[in-house]
């Protein structure tokens, strides 16, 4: 099975910028689908932004402000964040499915349940 490792994260103030990358090991980025989610305590997980099959999918409240790119000498995928809010805090994950595992993963992808390896999680905050 896939394993997930995350890195970046940290404090910032609103405005500002943070770069978060997923490295799954086991397998190359490019045959799996990876997603990103966020999540605060006492709400459900919220996917932000997904990449497979050669598109890449933004949730509405990110859009134009979030990027994913790919770092092949890394075998990893970031998560450029620019334009943070205060409601960007939250702990984000990384998710990882191979494509076998899901149908019409354009309608799914923001669904936790469409991923089966997770990464550790990092803390994002952002001060106002």
């Amino acid at each position: 099975q896939v394993q997930l490792v995350e890195s970046g994260g940290g404090s910032v103030q609103a405005g500002g910028s943070l770069r978060l990358s997923c490295a799954p090991s086991g397998d190359a980025y490019s045959n799996l689908y990876i997603g990103w989610f966020r999540q605060v305590p006492g709400k459900e997980r919220e996917g932000v932004a997904a990449t497979g099959g050669g598109r890449t999918y933004y949730a509405d409240s990110v859009k134009g402000r979030f990027t994913i790119s790919q770092d092949s000498a890394k075998n990893a995928l970031d998560l450029q964040m620019n334009s943070l809010k205060p409601e960007d805090t939250a702990m984000y994950y990384c998710a990882a499915a191979q494509p076998w595992w899901v149908f019409s993963y354009e309608t799914v992808w923001s669904r936790p349940e469409s991923y089966t390896s997770w990464g550790q999680g990092t803390q994002v905050t952002v001060s106002s």
